[in-house]
């Protein structure tokens, strides 16, 4: 799938594979033109990718190829053993994790997991948790915390689930649980957005030690088709939401409200998995390296402050 704004980098690549093609078949020589060409397509994906406006980002964390939380799970762990259910109602499938180990380090892994046909969306309900997700999650970090083991959060989702179900089972309350719960864990909590962090949703396993953004994902309390609807009854401003939201990466340590950024690719994630992994997992390993310093007083002491210190307020 392309995106409108990356067809003019096709055209080029496709100039490109032609070029090639011709020389293998014709025996022309052909070096000069492609080194030129090859030259223009780097210099042109630069530009397009350092320019991108708030609503493209938007769409590059949906892209259908991105990689998912399991994704990554499969590229940088070593073992992983899946958990399941909240011991109370079931196994919320949009919600999932387990104990990994990284490069020898012993992690809980959780986050919202999305699916990549229509059968799968629906066995994952599009990465929208329901409470029992949001419980079973909590389960797992109270699991971690009992045998000293650090836990990082993966996040990706468009928002918690709305349905009625989900309201009469508690998903308020499940979410605000998680929310004091996890300022009082006494491991190190290290929370990343991969992809989409819309809402409460996102928020319910959000609260760490480091809140970190991979480059092209977007934060936000609502999604800019909603933001759009709402205000102007259409979606179809949902470009002008996008920008008014302030919802990049670089938006929201801007307004301190994350740690830091994970680079991409360029292009993506999507372009080069294995690349975007590498760099998820030495973030991982380093931030849990630079927690373990402090001791579990000073951790969730300054945990609690980060998020003290958020918002602007007037006396």
């Amino acid at each position: 799938m392309l995106l409108e704004f990356e067809k003019p980098i096709a055209e080029l690549e496709a100039k490109l594979s032609d070029m090639k093609q011709l020389a293998s078949t014709n025996a022309v020589d052909v070096k000069d033109a492609v080194k030129s060409l090859e030259k223009k397509i780097i210099d042109l994906k630069k530009e397009t990718f350092s320019n991108l406006t708030r609503w493209q980002r938007v769409q590059l964390s949906r892209h259908p190829d991105r990689p998912y939380t399991l994704d990554y799970i499969y590229e940088i762990t070593t073992e992983f053993v899946e958990l399941h259910g909240d011991r109370s109602v079931k196994d919320d499938k949009a919600m999932m994790g387990g104990l990994a180990v990284i490069d020898g380090q012993s992690v809980m892994i959780i986050g919202q997991q999305k699916g990549r046909n229509t059968k799968d969306r629906q066995y994952r309900n599009f990465g929208m948790p329901n409470p029992e997700g949001y419980r079973k999650a909590l389960r797992l970090m109270k699991m971690a915390e009992k045998f000293d083991i650090p836990i990082v959060c993966l996040i990706d989702t468009p928002g918690a689930f709305p349905g009625l179900e989900a309201e009469e089972r508690g998903q308020g309350e499940a979410i605000a649980r998680n929310l004091k719960e996890m300022f009082m864990l006494k491991v190190p909590v290290i929370c990343i957005i991969i992809g989409e962090g819309a809402s409460g949703g996102a928020l319910g396993i959000a609260i760490g030690d480091r809140v970190l953004m991979m480059e092209n994902t977007w934060y936000s309390v609502i999604s800019p088709e909603s933001c759009s609807s709402i205000l102007w009854r259409s979606w179809d401003y949902k470009e002008q939401a996008a920008e008014a939201l302030k919802l990049t990466a670089n938006d929201m340590l801007n307004n301190k409200l994350i740690d830091g950024i994970i680079k991409e690719p360029l292009g993506g994630a999507h372009v080069d998995m294995k690349a975007a992994a590498a760099e998820l997992k030495s973030t991982i390993l380093k931030n849990i390296q630079d927690l373990d310093k402090l001791s579990v007083e000073k951790r969730i002491e300054e945990r609690i402050a980060k998020f003290e210190t958020m918002g602007v307020f007037e006396a």
